[in-house]
Order: C-alpha cells, then structure tokens, then sequence
C-alpha cells in the first residue's frame, strides 16, 4: 500500500472515531409539548402536564432509558424552539407533511386521524369551497387545518387562533361558525364536555395526504435524525410490540388511532 492510500485511511478512520465520539447518546432529551390540546396533552387542576401523548412521551422515555424533560410550548413556536435548540424534540400531534419535512425530520408516524368540521348539530351546509362562502371557519395557527382551509376555503373567512380551544370557545359564542380540526380533539376536547352540547361533527373526513400528511410523528432535527431518530423508531415500534400503546389508546379513545400499517 502507497504511503499516501495509507495515510489517507488512517485519516478516515480517525474522523471516524471522531464522529461516534461527537454523536450524542441521548441520555437527556427535552421534549417540546403543547399541553393545551386536550386529550393529547393539557395541563391539569394540579398544574401538571397529562393527556395520551404526554404518556407516550414518557413511554418512549422509559423504552429510550433516557432523562426527559417536558417543555411546554404554544403550538406555533414549536418549531423554532427546535431550532434553536431549546428543546431536541416535539411530540405534539405535529403531522408529517412533505412541506414540514423541508425543514425537520420526523420519525415514523405513531398516530393518524382524519381533520373533520364542527358545527352546530343541526347545520344543514353545503360543504363545498362555495357553499361555505362567506361562513367563519376557525382554524389554530401553523397547523395542517389552517393550511388546508386557507388553500381550499378561500371564499370563507379564516380566523386563526393560538390554541383550538379558543376556537372551540368563539364556536360556542357563536363568534365562528365552524372550525375544522382533527376529529379526536373535536370528539374528545370538545363534543364530551357540557360546553359540545348543541354541536356535532359535520361534513366529510378530510384526509388528503397532501395536506394533511401520513400521521403525527416525533419531530427533530435534521441533524438528529439518524441517531435521535432511529431511537424514537425503536421506542415506537417496541412501545407498539409490547401493548403500550393499545394500553394507553384505549386508555383515551373509544377507537384506535394507531397508523394504518
């Protein structure tokens, strides 16, 4: 072997070495949450944090053997709070869309739902970009729901709001007439309580792909995700494998919101 060949690979073999020995071993995550999206996360009468993903957070954590900590976050920070490195992860309901993927990576998905509109119960519309001219549509900000209503509803009047439940508050007031979010926190965070009564889910289910992505995933990094990533997969199917997972579905939901497979 060349004198240059032999240098060339103890060069590679050391920036090798200095590689894994830079890669993190993600011993202590902080992990980027909403905790006001009931019944996937919120924050309790005792001031904590609760809900389905908050216990699938820590699931991962206990199946990841890794020191987390919670970071509360509204929903449209989320992002830039991983950004600018304040928090390693989010895992708040985020859908995996081709345009978020420009900018972070996601692991597998661990949850997917359909976008559905609430209404008053007994609303006879026509569920067409014309027929809901002119009608109030409330959407939470930076979500699937705000771009797809703004992208489809153009003739509507979009009012954007930092939490849905806000939306579902100007929806009970009579502020807006519809909001469009993810059925589960529709049927859960609002239809459930005594503040639904009057209200129902109306119109189709709206699942395009383009809009509404492949399900919810953990959101990182693209610089993490083949080490953070591939640790989250591993949780997630092993969270999954073990009944975890169904545990806490069932737990929440009187239906299963896994991923189709």
């Amino acid at each position: 072997m060349q004198k240059r060949q032999l240098i060339a690979l103890i060069a590679l073999g050391c920036s090798a070495l200095v590689a894994q020995a830079q890669a993190p071993e993600w011993k202590k995550i902080r992990i980027g949450v909403e905790g006001a999206y009931p019944p996937f996360s919120e924050v309790g009468a005792d001031g904590k944090l609760k809900g389905f993903e908050i216990d699938l957070a820590l699931a991962y954590c206990a199946e990841m053997k890794a020191e987390c900590t919670l970071v509360q976050q509204d929903f449209d920070g989320l992002i830039p709070a991983l950004q600018a490195k304040k928090v390693d992860a989010i895992i708040a309901s985020v859908s995996i869309t081709e345009e978020r993927k420009k900018t972070i990576a996601f692991s597998n998905a661990y949850y997917n739902t359909a976008a559905r509109f609430a209404g008053k119960a007994d609303a006879k519309l026509d569920f067409s970009p014309a027929g809901l001219k002119g009608k109030k549509i409330g959407v939470q900000r930076a979500t699937i729901h705000e771009k797809f209503a703004a992208a489809v509803f153009k003739q509507s009047e979009i009012v954007r709001y930092a939490t849905q439940d806000q939306a579902f508050l100007d929806l009970k007031s009579g502020r807006i007439e519809l909001t469009l979010a993810d059925l589960v926190a529709i049927d859960q965070g609002f239809l459930s309580k005594p503040e639904g009564k009057g209200f129902a889910m109306i119109g189709p289910n709206y699942d395009d792909v383009k809009y509404f992505g492949t399900g919810s995933g953990v959101g990182m990094r693209k610089a993490d995700e083949k080490t953070l990533g591939k640790k989250f997969n591993d949780a997630i199917a092993a969270v999954a494998a073990n009944g975890t997972f169904k545990k806490l579905n069932d737990k929440y939901f009187p239906y299963d919101i896994a991923p189709k497979k």
